[in-house]
């Protein structure tokens, strides 16, 4: 059995490679989604994700977070939660409970603060002086600046077990309590240790209309690869949500299935880091190209 992790943006090398090290000593494939996810929430030099995360329209860093283990379907998210310093364990912890996995707002943080998660302002004072400009700037406009870079990962196991995670802070002056598809099943991640795990980043109000990751799962069931999937899945939607709408938002999606093999498709230029058995953490860059396909090169970063 082999072993893999793909995640969304360059800003994952790091994580993935912190992961790639468990994997390939043994460890479970929801450490190494949790351990790669945890790094990109620490580093406020990624200000869609944890740490130092663009606030929303009232100055609060409202944090995002799922986790899905694909042996048992059982998934935790949360969503709304503030000053967690690592909302994708909480989401994780959630999905070991019977009852209430999905917990938002208030909920979500007295539930972190009883069992015991770090709490950590999550504001910096980079990102309060730029929310500050922000306010000042478009003190009669509601623009929703367009930041949505969420950090996406799948693993795999050399047990064959399945995982995806996913964390952010969401879009920039975004409405108080704003959800996007980060932490919705189906919209924003799916897992099923006998298919594939999916995950997305981009523009969540358009991501939720897809169903993309329990599309492209039930695609590679059907025998399609992860590319195939990835590509049949959406570009057809891109492309039908862009004819009733005029508009769309950017998409994206990284999928690996039970064997390893991955796949991605987007409709900007769209970075992603994968590492397997037989591949060193690496950057690539993808394309959407002509024939509603992909192109993928190594990014070279």
């Amino acid at each position: 059995m082999t072993w893999g992790i793909i995640a969304t943006w360059k800003m994952s090398l790091a994580g993935v490679t912190k992961a790639a090290e468990l994997l390939a000593n043994g460890r479970p494939s929801g450490d190494a989604v949790e351990s790669a996810i945890e790094d990109v929430e620490d580093n406020p030099q990624f200000n869609t994700v944890g740490y130092g995360g663009l606030p929303n329209a009232e100055g609060a860093v409202e944090l995002d977070a799922s986790f899905m283990n694909g042996d048992t379907l059982s998934i935790g998210s949360v969503a709304s939660m503030t000053d967690i310093a690592h909302p994708i364990a909480v989401a994780r912890s959630l999905s070991h409970e019977q009852l209430n996995n999905f917990l938002s707002g208030g909920g979500a943080n007295n539930y972190a603060q009883r069992h015991g998660f770090a709490v950590k302002t999550m504001l910096t004072p980079e990102t309060q002086t730029y929310w500050g400009k922000q306010v000042r700037k478009n003190a009669t406009r509601h623009d929703v600046i367009n930041t949505h870079d969420s950090v996406g990962v799948v693993s795999l196991d050399y047990r064959g077990r399945l995982h995806t995670g996913s964390s952010t802070s969401g879009i920039f002056m975004k409405a108080k309590g704003r959800l996007g598809d980060a932490p919705l099943p189906g919209a924003g991640f799916y897992c099923d240790n006998h298919i594939a795990g999916v995950t997305t980043t981009g523009l969540g109000e358009d991501l939720m209309k897809g169903m993309l990751p329990f599309k492209i799962t039930q695609l590679i069931a059907d025998g399609l690869t992860p590319q195939e999937a990835c590509d049949k899945a959406v570009y057809p939607f891109i492309d039908d949500l862009y004819h009733r709408s005029g508009h769309i938002g950017a998409v994206s999606v990284v999928a690996m299935d039970k064997n390893g093999e991955w796949g991605v498709a987007t409709n900007v230029d769209f970075t992603f880091v994968v590492a397997t058995d037989s591949l060193k953490p690496t950057t690539f860059l993808a394309k959407r190209a002509a024939g509603n396909t992909t192109t993928i090169e190594e990014a070279g970063i």
